[in-house]
């Protein structure tokens, strides 16, 4: 079957090769600080004493070996054992989407009212991202305010884990917590390693250092047998250099530095690369996402690619104020190229205010973006059977194909409806009240809230849950 399949390549092969050739650079005479004494010894294992003081400097031929031993694809599976997705650079099948991520605060979806995260919207909003068909994973969505803070990665944990069965990222605030919430998802999800469905997330901190909560998340996340999001987050003019050229290599060196860590830890150990490339205003000293930052994106998927790794990347989120115009332009921009590049997974999709407000109106408008992103990335069909060249002939000059053989087999597959806005003629529209789109998109998010339904085993894995955190608690 032919088919014709919209593509979106940002480099070039010569572009490619300079920029890992400046990565290396950077990776051998500028290295990174590896705040670790563990993971220090590990680096001095394989290279010698390379190392001034905390910084590591990683030689060409290091990085050459933990590029041939990383796994190219990376399955993913559901809390039930069945296989969710691949990660594979060589053939994946378009980008996977995920809500998240670690927000502080929740956004109202009927009057944008921001209040701070509890832990019923973890319960809620996972239940919304369970029913949403365009997302893939659920991602950890805020830092549960109501909870105490020792209890407060235990509770979320359990939260997502009760009230889906889709795969869940997991981010952990507080380092002492992480193993134990591992622990906790094994104990009531079954063995992690023989069919993962966690994978957790860690970031170093940029610009090029190793810090030990991250080296220390690596060790037991790859201990485990658990695939693990290496990525990072620069700022354009902050903690990058302000230029896409220098940011971009800065960003790759810190992922391949990630990744000799992790086959030094165990040589084969599945791991995700990305990166979360941002700007900085300068004038309000803040974060953004623009087009600079999506084409760094796209340009750190085609390097994944070139290198046979799983990517991770940006989802586009950040730049709302509620599910408004300034949210649409990120999803758009962000969905559209991801799934048309060579995107990984994008998994932290819904929030606002540079990602310190979770909103689930944002969320169920980004579910309708990703179906017709991937619809057109699907292309079309160019066989015999397709033309339809009889079909045409058939009809003729002046004919209508209304009830021709071909329009009947396929009208209802062609026609996109969106869940959350009717076509309306100016006519219906009018004597419907002068609708607004914002007014239907919360009607549909508060009534998605309302109905979405937990699995059947949501009580029991709260209560075995409840008994597991207090027995942590109390040892």
């Amino acid at each position: 079957m032919s088919r014709a399949k919209p593509r979106l390549m940002l480099l070039s092969a010569e572009q490619i090769q300079q920029v890992h050739t400046d990565s290396l650079e950077i990776l051998a005479t500028t290295g990174v600080r590896v705040d670790s004494p563990r993971a220090r010894t590990v680096f001095e294992r394989a290279i010698g004493r390379a190392a001034d003081g905390e910084r590591v400097r990683i030689p060409r031929e290091t990085v050459a070996w933990a590029l041939s031993v990383a796994p190219a694809r990376v399955t993913i599976y559901d809390r039930r054992g069945a296989p969710a997705f691949t990660l594979d650079a060589a053939g994946q099948e378009g980008a996977r989407f995920g809500i998240g991520v670690t927000n502080l605060y929740y956004q109202e979806p009927e009057t944008d009212a921001v209040v701070p995260f509890s832990r019923e919207h973890m319960a809620s909003c996972t239940r919304l991202g369970d029913a949403l068909p365009s997302f893939d994973v659920i991602s950890t969505f805020g830092v549960l305010q109501d909870v105490p803070p020792e209890r407060s990665d235990l509770v979320a944990a359990l939260e997502m884990i009760a009230n889906t069965t889709k795969p869940l990222v997991v981010l952990v605030s507080r380092e002492e917590a992480f193993e134990p919430v591992l622990d906790l998802l094994a104990a009531l999800g079954g063995d992690l390693a023989a069919r993962p469905f966690v994978i957790p997330y860690v970031n170093p901190v940029t610009p090029l250092v190793i810090n030990a909560g991250t080296s220390d998340k690596l060790f037991s996340a790859i201990d485990r047998g658990l695939p693990v999001i290496y990525s990072n987050y620069g700022m354009a003019g902050a903690t990058t250099p302000i230029l896409p050229a220098g940011a971009l290599a800065l960003l790759n060196a810190e992922l391949l530095a990630g990744l000799v860590l992790a086959q030094l830890i165990r040589e084969g150990a599945p791991v995700i690369l990305g990166c979360l490339p941002a700007s900085f205003d300068m004038r309000t000293m803040g974060s953004y996402y623009g087009p600079e930052t999506m084409l760094i994106n796209l340009a750190c998927g085609e390097m994944m690619a070139h290198y046979g790794l799983p990517h991770c990347g940006t989802s586009g989120s950040g730049g709302g104020w509620g599910a408004d115009l300034l949210a649409a332009d990120g999803f758009w921009l962000n969905h559209l190229t991801a799934c048309v590049g060579t995107v990984g997974l994008a998994p932290f999709v819904g929030g606002n205010f540079d990602s310190l407000a979770f909103s689930p109106a944002a969320v169920v408008y980004a579910d309708q973006v990703i179906c017709q992103a991937r619809r057109f990335a699907d292309g079309f069909t160019l066989d015999p059977a397709a033309v339809a060249l009889a079909e045409i002939d058939q009809v003729g000059p002046g004919g209508n194909f209304l009830t021709a053989e071909m329009t009947l087999r396929h009208f209802r597959q062609a026609d996109y409806r969106s869940p959350i806005f009717p076509r309306l003629s100016l006519e219906a529209w009018q004597a419907q009240g002068s609708p607004k789109a914002g007014d239907l998109l919360r009607e549909r998010t508060v009534d998605l809230l309302a109905h979405a339904r937990p699995p059947e085993d949501h009580l029991e894995l709260l209560i075995r849950g409840e008994a597991l955190i207090r027995a942590w608690m109390e040892g």
